[in-house]
């Protein structure tokens, strides 16, 4: 199995949105320029992840993405399905609508392939955005406040 740049692209803008946001919108081109992802990708990426219901958008001058939950409660898990589709190692064991394999019903290895599957998904459910930025502050990673509030007595 091998992720496409969808996932981990998707990952690395979650990641930037938690870590940098402080809660406020965020614009494409400051996670663009942070993660050095193409804005024009990281759009199609975005609409994945809005319509799984994971990042929400807001339009004007003070606008940009915003995560609609917590990132603790966002998972890899929940960014690879929304990119890549469900964990499914061989298309025989899936639900999704493909060609049937003629030999599913005997196959004797059906069952280590869905078990397999299983586990990567439950692998990657376990790893929050949450954690990541916690990685990040541990190794000492500058977090980026360039929003245009900014106060100075």
């Amino acid at each position: 199995m091998r992720l496409s740049t969808k996932s981990r692209y998707g990952v690395r803008a979650l990641f930037d949105i938690a870590y940098h946001s402080v809660g406020l919108p965020t614009q494409i081109k400051d996670i663009s320029r942070r993660q050095q992802i193409s804005p024009r990708y990281l759009e199609q990426i975005f609409q994945k992840l809005k319509k799984a219901q994971i990042l929400g958008s807001k339009r004007g001058p003070n606008g940009g993405y915003y995560l609609i939950k917590e990132p603790a409660d966002i998972t890899l898990g929940d960014v690879v399905r929304a990119t890549e589709g469900p964990f499914e190692l061989v298309f025989c064991v899936g639900n999704a609508p493909r060609k049937s394999c003629p030999r599913k019903d005997d196959c004797v290895a059906s069952d280590m392939w869905l078990d397999v599957s299983k586990q990567i998904g439950s692998f990657f459910d376990s790893i929050a955005i949450s954690d990541l930025c916690e990685k990040a502050r541990n190794a000492g990673v500058q977090r980026e406040y360039d929003h245009p509030y900014t106060y100075h007595i």
